[in-house]
C-alpha cells in the first residue's frame, strides 16, 4: 500500500467524527430495546452478547496467567470458555466474574469512545478483538457466528457513509448496554428452576463460599450501573444542546 494510502487510512482511523443527529441516537436506543425485548429477535441478538461474554472470560483468563484452551459458541446462544490453571484462587474467581459483566463494560467503553467522536476507532477495535477471538474458537457454529459478525462490522466501517457508521455504532453500544442486563434475569430464572447448576454464579459460589444469589445480584448491579452511566454519556450531548 502506498505511503499516501497508509496516511489516509490512519487519518480515517484516528480522526474525530461529529456526533449523529439526536433522532439517530434516540432511534438507535429504541431499536436496541426493540430487538432485545421480543423472544424471537432476542434469540438472534443474544449471540452478540454471548460473544462478548465468552470473550470476557477468555481475556480475563489470559490476564490472570491461565492458559486459554478453547472457546465454543452454540446455536442456543450459550457458550463455553475452557482455560487451564489452578482450579481455585483469584485468577479463577476473576475469570468467572468477567463473563456477565463484559458486554456491559464493553458498551460503556464504546459509549466513551462515541462521545469523544472516535466512531471509526470503536468499529476497528471491535474488528481486532473479534479477529483475536476467532483464533480460539473450536466449533463450527462459533466460527460462523464470529466471522459473520466480523463481516458485518467490516462492511459497515469500510463501505458505508459516516452517518451510517455512526448509527450502527450507537446501535451496537446500546445493544451491549441494554443487552447485558437481560441475561442476568434469565440466569436467576433458570437457577430457580434448577436448570443452571453450573452457571457462573454457582461456580463462583463454590469458589468463594458466597451464595449464588449474591453473585447474581452483583452481576445485576454491575450491568445496570453500566447501562445508566453509558446511557447518560450517550444522551448527555443532547440534553446539553437543549439547555
Amino acid at each position: 500500500m502506498p505511503v499516501s494510502s497508509l496516511t489516509d487510512f490512519w487519518s480515517r482511523l484516528v480522526g474525530v467524527q461529529s456526533g449523529p443527529p439526536r433522532l439517530v441516537v434516540l432511534g438507535a436506543a429504541v431499536l436496541a430495546i426493540a430487538v432485545i425485548g421480543p423472544y424471537r429477535s432476542w434469540r438472534i441478538t443474544r449471540h452478540v452478547v454471548t460473544i462478548a461474554h465468552e470473550g470476557g472470560h477468555a481475556l480475563t483468563a489470559l490476564l490472570t496467567g491461565r492458559r486459554l484452551s478453547a472457546i465454543r459458541l452454540h446455536s442456543d446462544t450459550s457458550g463455553l470458555t475452557v482455560s487451564a490453571g489452578r482450579p481455585t484462587g483469584p485468577g479463577m474467581v476473576a475469570t468467572g466474574m468477567a463473563g456477565y459483566l463484559t458486554p456491559s463494560l464493553l458498551g460503556l467503553l464504546g459509549a466513551v469512545l462515541l462521545t469523544s467522536g472516535r466512531i471509526t476507532v470503536m468499529l476497528w477495535t471491535a474488528l481486532a478483538v473479534l479477529a483475536a477471538m476467532l483464533v480460539m474458537i473450536r466449533n463450527v457454529f462459533g466460527v460462523v457466528s464470529v466471522v459473520t459478525t466480523i463481516g458485518i462490522v467490516f462492511a459497515v466501517s469500510w463501505f458505508t457513509s459516516a452517518q451510517v457508521q455512526a448509527a450502527f455504532a450507537y446501535f451496537a453500544v446500546w445493544l451491549l448496554l441494554a443487552g447485558g442486563v437481560r441475561p442476568i434475569v434469565e440466569l436467576q430464572r433458570m437457577r430457580r428452576r434448577g436448570q443452571a447448576p453450573y452457571s457462573d454464579a454457582d461456580q463462583l459460589a463454590r469458589l468463594t463460599r458466597l451464595p449464588g444469589l449474591f453473585w447474581v445480584a452483583f452481576f445485576w448491579v454491575g450491568t445496570v450501573a453500566a447501562l445508566l452511566v453509558g446511557g447518560w454519556l450517550l444522551l448527555r450531548p443532547m440534553t446539553e444542546g437543549w439547555a
